[in-house]
């Protein structure tokens, strides 16, 4: 089932659905509407291999918000010059394999890492969404490589 759709039913579930507005597509898809209170991204903007590709894209979310309105934005970060991102590797590496992943999957998404994903430090993508039209993110998750900050839209 659609990821899309399963929202839809937890959302009906929740009681919440009247106050939720669906789109599947792009953010230049999206019609003109009032400005949201909220948006997600999750595991989305480290297919954005430019740092100004992904400013850009942060840009066009906050555009979408009224100012204070927060952003919950998850993605692979890590330094990836360092031992930390070996040892992290390595753990994921164990992971996947003892979720019966196959070597040559787990092989390919760890190449992926600066090649087909922009593995950035945590700080680099602070600083680009911060650099977005949000105040400075805050981290509140971390599991192996993937960083989940909340920011809220910048008032000015």
């Amino acid at each position: 089932m659609a990821m899309l759709e399963i929202c839809r039913q937890n959302a009906e579930a929740a009681g919440v659905e009247s106050r939720c507005t669906w789109h599947e597509g792009y953010l230049d898809s999206l019609p003109a509407s009032a400005p949201f209170d909220a948006a997600t991204c999750l595991l989305v903007s480290h297919f954005f291999m430019q740092p100004e590709e992904r400013r850009k894209f942060f840009s066009q979310i906050a555009s979408r918000l009224r100012p204070q309105g927060y952003l919950v934005s998850a993605d692979l970060a890590a330094d990836m010059s360092t031992s930390a991102y070996q040892d992290l590797r390595e753990i994921w590496t164990r992971m996947l394999k003892h979720a019966a992943y196959p070597d040559e999957d787990v092989e390919k998404f760890l190449a992926s890492h600066g090649r087909d994903a922009a593995v950035l430090p945590p700080d680099r993508v602070e600083a680009i969404i911060a650099s977005s039209g949000f105040d400075a993110p805050v981290l509140f998750l971390q599991t192996l490589f993937i960083h989940a900050w909340y920011a809220r839209r910048s008032v000015s």
